[in-house]
């Protein structure tokens, strides 16, 4: 039988990260989050994980359960372009250090940082120098690599992300090979003989429809009114006969995905924001609702919405991740092992 390998999450949000591990086969002993409604749809989706709810600089890293590996997905925010990318100015840039905390207190044997692939060039690189210090500085070597979702699984959704991966000591590296994120050189030399970046995916993209919601009987609110500005500008540019096209609302204007690749799905969609995703559904033009974006981050069929409002949801679904990338990755560091 197998070893199950156990697993701490910080900043676990409504469980993206815990379900891809949890796919990868390994076992979700603990999970931190601050959000009371992302608790609430955390709790009743991993009901035998131990939920720590509450600010993480509140936690007893002394009480929390011995893990193998630590994941965090730590605020966005800071180093995003669609926030003020503040960085470690930024409190919540801040909360970096308390993920350091965790990794010298509990020693895991590996862990798993997910941030914007911004970060990786955040204030001339200064950000993450500092990322790389504090890495060091508890004992682990490491590599950064950023990933596009649709090029690693088949879900059509272009999500380009940071990941930082990193194992306690240096047995499993020799620093002989420069690492660079899409081009840009991190200063970071690496080579493992035994982790390896997922590879790009064979398997052939889905298409958007098989995402999509069918049964639902969408309100009205769901659908733009013809004379609604978002109505004329997507009109002016739909093609009646490409029913799989996503169309973006990008605050002046609107440009259809010719890629038929769902944009970057955010925590700000259901609130007006730029990058609302936009269907014609074969009669109406209308947003896509909260299940088909959680859809489009790969969260299981069962995966449960509870009762609470569409704009948390939304904002639920943007700030979680693409599940069949996060298993990946999880599939590789466990090789390690």
């Amino acid at each position: 039988m197998k070893v199950k390998y156990k697993v701490g999450s910080l900043f676990a949000g409504v469980g993206g990260i815990c379900q891809g591990f949890k796919d990868a086969k390994c076992d979700i002993v603990w999970a931190n989050e601050l959000d009371k409604r992302a608790c609430e749809t955390y709790q009743i989706n991993h009901k035998s994980t131990n939920l720590l709810q509450g600010d993480i600089n509140n936690i007893d890293i002394n009480e929390c359960q011995p893990i193998d590996i630590l994941t965090a997905g730590f605020p966005c925010q800071p180093f995003s372009q669609a926030g003020h990318r503040k960085g470690f100015d930024d409190d919540r840039g801040q909360v970096f250090y308390r993920v350091i905390d965790f990794l010298n207190q509990l020693k895991p044997k590996a862990f798993l940082l997910e941030n914007v692939r911004n970060l990786a060039t955040h204030s001339d690189g200064e950000s993450f120098d500092k990322v790389k210090e504090a890495i060091v500085g508890a004992g682990y070597s490491f590599i950064p690599f950023v990933l596009k979702s649709n090029d690693h699984c088949d879900i059509p959704q272009a999500r380009e992300r940071l990941y930082i991966v990193g194992f306690l000591g240096e047995s499993d590296f020799s620093y002989n090979l420069p690492v660079k994120v899409n081009y840009l050189d991190l200063g970071v030399n690496y080579k493992s003989s035994k982790f390896s970046i997922p590879k790009k995916s064979t398997k052939k993209v889905k298409n958007i429809r098989d995402f999509l919601d069918e049964n639902f009987i969408h309100p009205s609110d769901y659908y733009e009114k013809t004379d609604n500005h978002i109505h004329v500008k997507v009109a002016n540019v739909i093609n009646t006969g490409c029913k799989d096209s996503v169309y973006q609302y990008r605050r002046h204007y609107v440009r259809r995905n010719k890629s038929n690749v769902c944009p970057t799905l955010t925590a700000n969609m259901g609130g007006g924001g730029h990058n609302v995703p936009i269907i014609y559904d074969g009669a109406r033009i209308r947003r896509l609702n909260p299940k088909e974006c959680f859809n489009l981050q790969g969260f299981p069929s069962d995966f449960i919405l509870p009762n609470i409002s569409r704009g948390q949801l939304y904002k639920q679904a943007g700030n979680s991740v693409v599940i069949p990338v996060i298993e990946q990755i999880a599939k590789e560091m466990i090789k390690v092992f």
